[in-house]
């Protein structure tokens, strides 16, 4: 097919914008965390104070990069860009960084398979948005 095809709208648009919206949540939950006021952070069970008190920065700084270069990713998505790709990429390692940290690394919080739903479902997300836009790419909608 040729780059210049018009995507079929009620697919590509709609979840290339849906996927903006995820992405914004992302931005809002990270701004949220670095900008928690320390009275939240005193009324936040001991074990979520200890491990926001012991979070490295590389781990707020991969939260960053995933959340910021997802919504970028999504942004040239609709736009039909081809950086998509690679912005949802990075925004998918970064991810996968952060399960790795809070899964194997940190220490202070306990992890049970219940508190690994959300993280889980965020990577298969990433997951989805890396291959949709590779799948775009294939079906000529992103040049």
């Amino acid at each position: 097919m040729s780059t210049s095809a018009k995507p079929n709208l009620n697919r590509f648009y709609i979840i290339s914008a849906t996927a903006l919206i995820w992405n914004i949540l992302g931005v809002i939950a990270y701004l949220g965390q670095v900008y928690m006021s320390q009275e939240i952070k005193e009324a936040l069970p001991t074990a979520e104070q200890a491990y926001y008190a012991n979070m490295p920065n590389w781990v707020t700084g991969v939260f960053a990069i995933a959340v910021f270069s997802g919504v970028l990713g999504c942004i040239f998505l609709l736009l039909r860009k081809n950086i998509a790709i690679y912005l949802l990429s990075i925004s998918l390692v970064a991810v996968i960084a952060q399960f790795i940290y809070n899964t194997l690394i940190q220490t202070d919080m306990e992890v049970t398979m219940l508190k690994m739903i959300w993280p889980a479902l965020i990577i298969l997300i990433a997951v989805f948005l890396v291959w949709f836009a590779k799948n775009s790419k294939t079906n000529g909608y992103i040049s």
